[in-house]
């Protein structure tokens, strides 16, 4: 999870060319000694063992790569009994999944509000944001889920079905405003989901095919295209139904 302690060794997950995924992380410094979490009985969770597990996951990740986390590897780093572990979580993935949900609502967030800059910075950052959080430890996560869900299908109905589906939502409320800001006018919510596919594409195919984050002028050509996208399409007659459109 972002804003915890560094981790030892380096990043197993990182590709050539690729930044430092422990962005935020003294690298060089060896994992910090975690004081033993004593487990609370009952089904309800202590936060600050929660907190410790999915701190132990996210840097397990970073240092050994998705298959080099285990759940007994997850309970020695942060301290905590197997079985409370498997009392809270059915799986790795289970807690990856936690500490994917925790991180993004911080990294990932739209600003609430209209921005002062141009619709035109204004997205360019938003792909700027996005791009540097695939390189951090938390993004990171996400694509080792990504990656693992194309071989395991309960993962990936994990991962569709929770995430991505909430990600996607704030996304399309994010970006339909900011778009109705650029055209001045509201624009069709599947034009919106369109568009937002042609604006996160470039950002993934960089990280996971190029194993780079995406370039400044990668971030401004798309926002523009976007943009101008945008505004070719056709304002949506409001008196035809959905299905005839």
């Amino acid at each position: 999870m972002e804003g915890h302690a560094g981790t030892e060794g380096g990043a197993a997950i990182s590709t050539e060319g690729r930044a430092t995924v422990g962005a935020g992380r003294d690298s060089g410094a060896a994992a910090p000694h975690r004081e033993a979490v004593v487990s609370r009985t009952g089904p309800k969770r202590s936060e600050s063992i929660r907190r410790a597990v999915l701190h132990a996951a996210d840097d397990l990740l970073v240092e050994r790569g998705f298959s080099g986390v285990t759940m007994e590897g997850i309970a020695a780093r942060a301290g905590v009994a197997k079985q409370t572990i498997y009392r809270w979580w059915k799986s790795k993935v289970d807690i990856l999944l936690d500490t994917l949900a925790d991180d993004a609502e911080k990294s990932l967030t739209w600003p609430p509000g209209p921005s002062s800059a141009s619709p035109e910075e204004e997205l360019t950052d938003r792909l700027g944001r996005v791009a540097a959080f695939l390189q951090e430890p938390a993004g990171q996560v996400l694509l080792a889920l990504i990656g693992h869900a194309q071989l395991d299908p309960e993962t990936a109905a994990k991962l569709r079905d929770g995430f991505l589906r909430e990600q996607r939502e704030r996304d399309l409320a994010g970006l339909g405003a900011l778009l109705a800001r650029h055209t001045g006018r509201p624009v069709d919510e599947r034009l919106t989901g369109r568009l937002l596919d042609a604006a996160l594409g470039p950002l993934f195919h960089q990280a996971l095919v190029l194993g780079r984050p995406a370039d400044p002028a990668t971030l401004a050509v798309t926002a523009r295209l976007v943009l101008d996208a945008a505004e070719r399409e056709p304002a949506p007659d409001r008196g035809c139904s959905p299905d005839a459109q």
